[in-house]
């Protein structure tokens, strides 16, 4: 792949390709139409369309390092060796082309066919989106021998392109403080912008990724801060191999060798690598142009379909299917597979509610043809291999068989039962789901306080029995036989399962908008946690998808001097309540630390927690379904030492229980 990328002979890169389409006011106007969010998950985008720019210099050879830098001041600076943003005058717009390309929506080279063959990003809004929605931007060009520099504030230049002194280099840097009055944080998540140079490393084999982050550095022996700042740095040789191998590392191979395809079907370059393991859940994650498709899509679609007629084929002809009573179906051909699929289109479609579903028809058949020829020779070549996949298809066949016969019965006791309402559940008066929401709480005691304390109206309450079920470790039939996984089904109105997809979610009788897990703030309540979003994410995901599912946030401690008192979310909070209420002296001041719900009575539990007006809800999102596949099967898998360096690194009541 490396070599077609630098075989691009086209290095007549100039004002002349870049191509205006329309103007920029809509974007500060109405910024969620163009980022789609304006808390943690736009600010993140705007720091990945800027990268995706410098990655898409890579794709067409001419570049090779970026680094992400996040400030001192909490602006980001991203910078990389590529040819850096034409600066020469622009005939049609009457200014500079890095004038055009920062101020203008839709303009870049990226329309222009001959300077970009295959671009990513925010599907085409560009630099300018990203220059309109912050307070203060700086470009610097190095480029011609030059250093082109100019500066903007709210998406407006505050001066001309200036030439500031000589360079031997090529390359873009851009520096830029988002806008506090749009987003509602404006505070960078270092792991978020690691998780995707990490991801961008493997699709992107042979580029140098780095990130450094200025504002946490340690103390050295003095009490003084040195520069020995936190820093990663991503590079993949094998790419896509390399990939699978990182998201399997917790689990156990059923095959030693990662299956890896790489090649070009009617002109469309296809990625993909696979490996088998003892898990029973599919993991498959899908690219097109470095862009996610979470909602997946024709290239997903076409990479099914050869799989599975590929896989079926041969577990046929070997006869080992010969003694099987029923069909295997589709997913039986996808259970313990982890996949990455990547593909690279000149134009890509996107469907689909968040945009992240391609829609290119053409896509189909180029990587079901690359996955049935690659494939077939594998499975031929391998016999050994192969016996041990088809075994564990016939496994998976053989349980789901098992865990039809579960939900049936699930449903049927629903019918039977009336209400088909799980006995524990508190229900709330309001019918309309919208309006409804549900907590997931753990425990009798916290749920019986928690039933005393809601909003009758609108609130429902739904007591778990201690830790559920680890689905990561068992069977899909075993976990629609728990009692409290049943019961989850049942309050949420949910099923899983159709004729087409027996893992599909039905969400059609959702009867909660708002499912909020509610836990004791403590290790177990996080382990808790941690249980029931690993549940959703294996089996309801589409509720995390549609921004369904929150975490509640109870208080630390009550801080207490006398008839005044204050609720603490954080030790750092403690510590500034403290020194406010005892000028430093922490024995004129009372510190009760919560560590369960029960603590607190009725009263308390509703105004620091269930009071939709006082409240704090961390709604659960996917930023990267490969990462928070690779975390979840690492914290609930049987690997020890990877779980115990992730927990101490980022431990939140360590110290406090201690």
């Amino acid at each position: 792949m490396d070599e077609k990328r630098t075989n691009n002979s086209n290095n007549d890169y100039s004002a002349e390709n870049i191509q205006v389409l329309e103007g920029l006011e809509a974007v500060r106007k109405r910024p969620a139409m163009f980022i789609g969010d304006l808390s943690v998950k736009g600010l993140h985008h705007l720091v990945h369309e800027v990268v995706d720019n410098s990655i898409d210099e890579a794709l067409v050879g001419y570049c090779k390092n970026i680094e992400i830098i996040i400030n001192k001041d909490g602006s980001i600076t991203i910078k990389d060796d590529g040819r850096g943003i034409p600066t020469d005058y622009h005939e049609k717009e009457k200014k500079s082309a890095l004038e055009v390309v920062m101020t203008v929506l839709h303009a870049g080279g990226k329309f222009d066919k001959e300077s970009y063959k295959v671009s990513g990003g925010l599907h085409g809004v560009g630099v300018s989106c990203v220059n309109a929605l912050s307070s203060y931007l700086r470009a610097e060009v190095h480029r011609d021998g030059k250093i082109h520099v100019q500066e903007y504030q709210y998406g407006k230049p505050t001066s001309e392109v200036k030439i500031t002194g000589e360079t031997n280099r090529t390359g873009t840097e851009i520096t830029f403080e988002p806008d506090n009055s749009i987003f509602s944080t404006t505070d960078f998540n270092y792991e978020i912008l690691a998780a995707r140079l990490r991801e961008l490393a493997f699709l992107n084999k042979g580029i140098n990724l780095s990130i450094i982050d200025e504002r946490e550095s340690a103390e050295n022996g003095n009490g003084e801060n040195d520069t020995n700042f936190r820093n990663d740095h991503f590079y993949s040789k094998k790419g896509l191999k390399e990939f699978v191998e990182f998201l399997d590392a917790t689990r156990e191979k059923l095959i030693e060798n990662t299956i890896y395809i790489d090649t070009i079907k009617n002109e469309v370059p296809v990625e993909i690598a696979l490996q088998y393991n003892t898990s029973f859940s599919e993991n498959v994650h899908s690219y097109v142009n470095n862009i996610s498709t979470i909602e997946g899509g024709t290239h997903l679609a076409g990479f099914r379909r050869g799989l599975t007629r590929t896989l079926k084929s041969y577990a046929e002809k070997s006869g080992m299917t010969a003694k099987l009573k029923f069909d295997i179906s589709g997913d039986d051909f996808r259970e313990g597979l982890t996949a990455i699929i990547s593909i690279k289109v000149q134009e890509p479609q996107f469907e689909g509610q968040t945009k992240t579903k391609l829609g290119n028809s053409e896509v189909i058949g180029a990587v079901d043809q690359a996955v049935s020829t690659y494939l077939s020779s594998f499975l031929e070549e391998n016999p050994r291999d192969a016996k041990i996949i088809v075994q564990k298809i016939i496994l998976a066949a053989t349980a789901r068989h098992a865990a039809r016969k579960a939900r049936e019965l699930v449903q049927r006791k629903t019918v039977l039962s009336g209400s088909g309402l799980p006995g524990k559940l508190a229900d709330c008066a309001d019918t309309d789901p919208a309006n409804c929401e549900i907590y997931l709480v753990e425990g009798d005691s916290a749920g019986g306080t928690a039933k005393q304390g809601r909003d009758r109206q609108f609130q429902a309450i739904l007591p778990l029995r201690g830790k559920i079920l680890n689905v990561e470790k068992a069977m899909e039939h075993k976990i629609l036989e728990n009692e409290e996984i049943k019961n989850m089904f049942m309050a949420l109105g949910v099923s899983i399962g159709t004729e087409e997809d027996s893992k599909a979610l039905n969400m059609e009788g959702l009867r909660y908008h708002k499912i909020i897990i509610m836990t004791d703030a403590d290790v177990d309540g996080s382990h808790i946690t941690t249980l029931i979003m690993t549940f959703f994410f294996r089996y309801m995901q589409d509720l995390i998808k549609n921004g369904n599912l929150y975490i509640a946030t109870p208080p630390l401690y009550l801080i207490k001097k006398g008839k005044t008192q204050q609720y603490c979310w954080s030790e750092v909070e403690r510590v500034k309540v403290v020194k406010e209420f005892g000028q430093g002296k922490e024995s004129s001041v009372n510190i009760q630390r919560y560590k369960g719900l029960g603590e607190m009575n009725a009263e308390q539990l509703w105004e620091t927690t269930m009071n939709p007006e006082k409240r704090t809800l961390r709604q659960v999102t996917i930023e990267s379904a490969a990462e928070a596949d690779r975390i979840f099967s690492m914290l609930m898998g049987d690997e020890v030492p990877p779980r115990r360096e992730f927990i101490e690194k980022h431990a939140k009541y360590a110290n406090i229980d201690a």
